[in-house]
């Protein structure tokens, strides 16, 4: 049994931020994470940052990425352990982890801040299961990560932020976008993004959703067809689209299994994208010295959850005896900046199901 002070669940913006926040206020902190390298979404990200100079705003996320380990290197109460999954959170404080699929053990921190993101959602249509099917995630990785293209053409299923912004890395990487498709009857994400798409000559097709796949051993076509209100199929609005990649950008859903294993109170929150976790103004769970922060706690912009990070890690440490002199003045700056972030139509949104899980 290994013992620990304070441990981050999830390297990623949210884990990163916490544990700089975590180890400026002098706690010993140990960083797991599952993947080879730190950052999560951030190493995929190429384009630019909305927010303030606070969060990065005019940066990449790939360099937002190296900024962040470059300040966790100054530190030396900092331990960092990739290719590690968290398999088990248990009653007695116990962690259970799998490093390299083949060495098993385990931790007892004296608190934990679970930051372990979100997955992406699935979309329910024949053949969805055809090689060339990806979520828009898994493209973000072949490309921005490994420098594969996914495919020459591409029909992009969601008019989101992500949806938009990967489409526009799609052409960057010279793949033609043949089409974006979204059944809400509007556009979901940033116009700036949906301009700059529209001026590349790319149609984006409100009120469609794709309707089958058409493959033998590959993604060969796509039938797409016109929804109604009830976002039921219209008979008669088919059209056809030659491509070999069909990209599901429909939203995702907190990861947060490990929280609910815990014991911590969940409860289902529309606007948060799914069960999330109860939690005070501390970020701290229903379960004592547990604090969770970042999409593991509703799905957000990075930008919100390195925020989030940096505000639970700051709490965690304090709760294990590690407050720094400028608590008071570095949680009100954060608080702060949460506020600012959620100042505007889709950020109401997110407050609205805040609301229901702050205790």
């Amino acid at each position: 049994m290994r013992e620990a002070d304070l441990v981050v669940i999830g390297g990623g913006p949210a884990g990163l931020c916490a544990a700089i926040s975590a180890s400026e206020s002098g706690a010993k902190v140990l960083v797991i994470e599952r993947n080879k390298v730190l950052g999560g979404q951030l190493v995929k990200q190429t384009h630019m940052f909305f927010g303030s100079e606070k969060q990065y705003a005019s940066d990449r996320g790939i360099d937002i990425a190296e900024m962040l380990l470059n300040k966790l290197d100054c530190f030396n109460n900092v331990e960092i352990l990739t290719e590690t999954t968290v398999v088990g959170m248990y009653e007695d404080g116990v962690i259970s982890v799998l490093h390299k699929e083949d060495v098993y053990y385990k931790i007892k921190p004296k608190a934990v801040v679970v930051s372990t993101g979100a997955f992406e959602k699935a979309l329910a249509f024949p053949n969805n299961d055809l090689p060339g099917i990806y979520g828009a995630g898994a493209v973000q990785t072949l490309m921005n990560v490994h420098g594969v293209k996914p495919g020459d053409k591409v029909l992009m299923v969601g008019a989101g932020n992500i949806g938009l912004i990967v489409s526009y890395q799609l052409i960057q990487a010279g793949v033609e976008v043949a089409a974006i498709l979204d059944a809400a009857p509007r556009i979901g994400g940033y116009l700036v993004h949906a301009s700059k798409i529209r001026r590349m000559g790319v149609p984006i097709l409100t009120s469609y959703t794709v309707k089958e796949a058409i493959g033998k051993d590959c993604v060969e076509k796509a039938i797409v067809s016109q929804v109604d209100e009830k976002f039921w199929p219209i008979a008669g609005t088919e059209k056809e689209f030659d491509v070999d990649v069909i990209c599901i950008s429909v939203g995702l859903t907190p990861l947060n299994e490990l929280l609910s294993m815990r014991g911590c109170q969940m409860k289902y929150v529309p606007q948060l994208s799914g069960f999330v976790p109860i939690r005070d103004e501390n970020y701290e769970t229903t379960v004592e010295y547990v604090f969770a922060a970042g999409d593991a706690t509703g799905v957000e912009e990075a930008s919100a959850a390195m925020v989030e990070g940096y505000l639970a890690g700051l709490c965690a440490a304090s709760k294990i005896g590690c407050t720094p002199d400028d608590f008071d003045e570095r949680k009100s700056d954060y608080v702060k900046q949460l506020n600012d972030l959620r100042s505007g139509p889709v950020g109401k949104h997110i407050l609205t199901g805040i609301e229901q899980i702050v205790i």
